[in-house]
């Protein structure tokens, strides 16, 4: 039987362990992971990566996890839009799938706060399994829709290769009653 030793990798070692995990790859890692690998806490990872964007290192959290921008996450050439939407939080998933079918990716929610301003996080959702993910992650952690705090009404930012997506997308979520008008 052989047994494997598993140390706590410290501080600058550990973060510069984070930066070459996140820096080497175009998918998200979780903080769990990324504390399984180092064999810390996900709250000690947490702060790491709190120390690094300090340090001003390109690391944006997700929903699936963080990951590092860089020129291969460059999104330059797509085209963007805002929309505002507003909905009950029952029809997220349907809101998101229009727009994920239609070859839309999902780069963020906007909210409007009474008392913090504008509050935006990261959604980044591309396909069906990041939809199902995404909303997995908010009902297991009993986590609310940050919608909820506006009463559903929200902005999206929006990226896809062509505006006809775009303009496609937001044409059917109009059918469907998500698209808030003047």
């Amino acid at each position: 039987m052989i047994f494997v030793k598993t140390e706590k990798i410290l501080g600058d070692e550990r973060r510069a362990m984070l930066l070459e995990l996140l820096s080497n790859t175009d998918k998200p890692i979780t903080g769990g992971e990324l504390a399984k690998k180092a064999n810390v806490s996900r709250q000690v990872i947490v702060q790491d990566i709190s120390l690094l964007k300090a340090k001003n290192y390109p690391i944006m959290a997700t929903s699936q996890g963080y990951v590092f921008l860089s020129k291969q996450n460059d999104h330059s050439n797509l085209f963007e839009r805002i929309i505002a939407c507003k909905h009950a939080p029952e029809r997220t998933r349907e809101e998101l799938t229009i727009l994920v079918d239609h070859g839309v990716f999902v780069k963020d929610v906007i909210v409007e706060h009474q008392v913090y301003g504008e509050l935006t996080a990261s959604v980044m959702v591309g396909n069906r399994n990041d939809v199902n993910e995404f909303i997995k992650k908010i009902d297991h952690s009993n986590s609310v829709y940050l919608s909820q705090l506006t009463e559903g009404l929200h902005l999206h930012t929006l990226q896809a290769d062509s505006l006809e997506k775009l303009d496609r997308a937001c044409e059917e979520l109009d059918k469907e009653g998500f698209i808030v008008k003047d």
